[in-house]
C-alpha cells in the first residue's frame, strides 16, 4: 500500500449526504483502518484553491428523495442547505495541514467568494450512475449464485505444503475451471509426471483431506515441450463439490423411463413398417406419403403388431447390449454412470441413448475404453443379426419369414450395401424389391445408429473417444468436419440434418478433462480409435447412383 508523504492537505470537515441514485457500496479507508460508509471521498491537496473547490457532491444507499446537498463555504466550514440536513448522512474526514497554509487561509476573506452556485454539477448522470450500479449488483450476484472458489487460505497451504523442489516448483498462478473458480498452479516438473501427480494427491488428501480435486493439465500457451518429453504440465485445482457431476434426481429417473417406454413404441413401430408388403394401402400411404398427416386407424395395425415384436426386440437388444458395455467397462475403474436417456426415432427405431459420467475420469486411457466399449459391443451384436439375417435370406426354408424392402434402402450405407451385393448376388440385389429376413433390418438399424454415436464430435462416444486418444484440440477439428459432412448431406443420407440437429441441441459440449489429462492412451488404443472412425465413414457414406448401377446394388433408373 502507498503512503501519502509527498502530499499536504487542508483540515476540511466533509459531510455526505444521501440519495437514491446509488447505494452503500464501499468503505473508505482513512488513517488507521477507520472505515467510513461513503462511496466516495475527495482529499483537497494544498493547491487547490478554494475558490476553485467550494463545492462537490457524495452519494450513499438510502430511501431519501433528496437527491441533491449544497455545500457553501464559510469561515471554513462547509455548511448543508437547511432544506437537506434532517435527510442527510454525516461522515468526517480531518486531514493534517501544515503551517503556512494557515497564513493564506487569513490572508482569505468571505467577500471574495462567489454569492451562489447551481447545487447540481453539470456531469451528473443519474442514468447512467444506475446502469453501472445495477451492473455492479449483476456482478455480485452472479458471483453469490456461482460455484464455490478454492479457500485462499487453502490456497496458500497448499502452495507451502504441498509443492516444492522435488515434486513442482510453483512460479504462477492462474484462474482455473469453466468460471475461474479454481486454481492453476504453473511452473517446472521435477520428476516423472506419473509419479509425481500420484504423489502430490496423496498427499493434498493429508493435508486438506477430501475437499478438492487435483487435476494434471497441459499448460496453456506453452512456447516449448517439457525437457523431459511431452507437453508441459501444470495442476489444478477446484472443490469437489463443482467438479464431481451430480447424483441422478427422481425428476431424471422418471424422464428416462418416459423415454424407454417412447422408444419401445418406436421400435414396434419400424417392425411393423418392415411389412409394408403385407399392410393395408392406408396403412401403406401412411408411412410411404411425405404428405401424409393423420395416422391410420390403429385397429388396422394390432394383427401385425405381433409379427413385428422380433424387429423390436432385436433394435431394443442392440440398445441395452450397447449400454451394457459401457456400464461393465466403467465398473472396474470405479467409473459411475447415469442412466441411460434413450431417444426414440421411428426411421432407427433409436438414436441410441445419452449416458452421462457421474464421476471424475482418473485418466484418458479409462475414457477411450469406456467410449469405445458401448459402441463395440452394440457393433458386434448388430453385425451378427446383420449377418444371420442375410444368410437366412437366401435360404429356401425362412422363405416364410421373409419381407419385402425396397432394394434402394440398401444404397443408404456402402459398406453394408457392399456386403449385402456379396452375399445375396447380383440377380437379388438388382431389383426393384428384395426379400430380406427382418434379422437384417434389425442389424442394418442397429448398425446404422452405432455409427452415428460413433461420429467423432462433442460428447458422442466417437467424440469421447477422440478426445480421449488424441486431445480436445484434435476433437475440435474432427467436430468441425464432422458438421460440415452433416450439413451437407455427404454422410448420413436424410437421416444427417435430424442427427445434426440433434448433436447440436443435447451433445455438442465436450466431455470435462479427467484427473490426468497429459499421459497418452497408448498405440493400440489409437489405433482402434481411427479404424472405428474410419468404419464409420463407410457405414454412413452413401452410394452414388452411379456406383450403385455399376455394382448391381438396387435398381437404378436412368432417363
Amino acid at each position: 500500500m502507498g503512503t501519502l508523504t509527498s502530499f499536504s492537505f487542508n483540515a476540511v470537515n466533509l459531510r455526505f449526504t444521501s440519495s437514491s441514485i446509488f447505494r452503500q457500496r464501499v468503505g473508505v479507508q482513512v488513517f488507521g483502518s477507520r472505515k467510513l460508509s461513503t462511496k466516495l471521498c475527495y482529499l483537497i491537496p494544498k493547491e487547490v484553491s478554494r475558490e476553485k473547490f467550494l463545492k462537490f457532491r457524495c452519494f450513499c444507499g438510502t430511501n431519501n428523495s433528496n437527491n441533491d446537498a449544497d455545500y457553501t463555504q464559510n469561515d471554513g466550514e462547509i455548511k448543508e442547505d437547511s432544506s437537506n440536513t434532517a435527510s442527510s448522512t454525516e461522515s468526517t474526514v480531518t486531514t493534517a495541514s501544515p503551517p503556512e497554509d494557515k497564513v493564506v487561509q487569513e490572508k482569505r476573506t468571505s467577500n471574495e467568494l462567489p454569492p451562489s452556485l447551481s447545487s447540481r454539477p453539470p456531469n451528473i448522470a443519474p442514468l447512467g450512475s444506475v446502469y453501472n450500479d445495477f451492473q455492479i449488483d449483476s456482478f455480485k450476484l452472479m458471483e453469490l449464485l456461482g460455484p464455490e472458489k478454492v479457500d485462499p487460505a487453502d490456497v496458500k497451504l497448499i502452495k507451502d505444503k504441498l509443492f516444492g523442489y522435488s515434486t513442482f516448483w510453483v512460479t504462477k498462478e492462474e484462474p482455473f475451471g469453466d468460471l475461474g473458480e479454481g486454481i492453476l498452479f504453473l511452473g517446472n516438473l521435477r520428476g516423472k509426471r506419473e509419479d509425481v501427480f500420484a504423489k502430490l494427491q496423496t498427499q493434498l488428501a493429508e493435508i486438506v483431506g477430501d475437499k478438492y480435486n487435483l487435476f494434471m493439465v497441459e499448460e496453456p500457451d506453452s512456447e516449448a515441450p517439457d525437457p523431459r518429453g511431452g507437453p508441459r504440465v501444470s495442476f489444478g485445482l477446484l472443490r469437489k463439490e463443482v467438479s464431481e457431476p451430480g447424483p441422478t434426481t427422481l425428476w431424471q429417473y422418471v424422464i428416462a423411463i418416459l423415454l424407454f417406454l417412447l422408444t419401445i413404441g418406436s421400435s414396434v413401430e419400424l417392425g411393423i413398417a418392415s411389412q409394408i408388403n403385407r399392410l393395408p394401402p392406408e396403412v401403406v400411404k401412411y408411412f410411404t406419403d411425405p404428405n401424409a398427416v393423420d395416422p391410420p386407424d390403429m385397429e388396422l395395425l394390432y394383427p401385425f403388431v405381433e409379427s413385428a415384436l422380433p424387429l423390436a426386440y432385436g433394435v431394443l437388444g442392440v440398445l441395452l447390449f450397447h449400454e451394457l458395455g459401457h456400464f461393465l467397462a466403467a465398473f472396474p475403474k470405479k467409473v459411475k454412470l447415469s442412466i441411460p436417456f434413450f431417444i426414440p426415432n421411428i426411421t432407427l427405431g433409436s438414436f441410441g441413448a445419452i449416458t452421462q459420467f457421474k464421476s471424475i475420469l482418473p485418466d484418458r486411457s479409462t475414457q477411450v475404453d469406456i467410449s469405445l466399449a458401448g459402441p463395440f459391443a452394440g457393433a458386434a451384436l448388430s453385425f451378427s443379426m446383420f449377418s444371420v439375417g442375410l444368410l437366412l435370406s437366401s435360404n429356401p426354408d425362412a422363405a416364410g419369414d421373409l419381407v419385402q424392402v425396397p432394394s434402394m434402402l440398401f444404397q443408404g450405407s456402402l459398406l453394408l450395401g457392399l456386403i449385402s451385393r456379396a452375399t445375396l448376388g447380383y440377380a437379388a440385389m438388382h431389383a426393384a424389391t428384395v426379400s430380406i429376413h427382418p434379422l437384417v433390418i434389425a442389424g442394418w438399424c442397429g448398425l446404422t445408429t452405432t455409427a452415428f454415436n460413433m461420429l467423432p464430435v462433442g460428447c458422442l462416444d466417437g467424440g469421447r473417444a477422440v478426445q480421449g486418444a488424441y486431445g480436445k484440440g484434435a476433437l475440435v477439428g474432427f467436430g468441425l468436419t464432422t458438421y460440415t459432412l452433416l450439413g451437407l448431406g455427404v454422410i448420413g443420407g436424410p437421416l444427417s440434418l435430424p442427427w445434426g440437429l440433434y448433436v447440436l441441441i443435447c451433445q455438442r459440449t465436450p466431455e470435462k478433462p479427467c484427473l490426468n489429462d497429459v499421459t497418452e492412451v497408448g498405440t493400440w488404443r489409437k489405433t482402434a480409435v481411427t479404424v472405428a472412425v474410419f468404419l464409420v465413414v463407410l457405414t454412413l457414406l452413401p452410394v452414388w447412383d452411379e456406383l450403385a448401377e455399376e455394382l448391381g446394388i438396387g435398381l437404378v433408373s436412368t432417363f
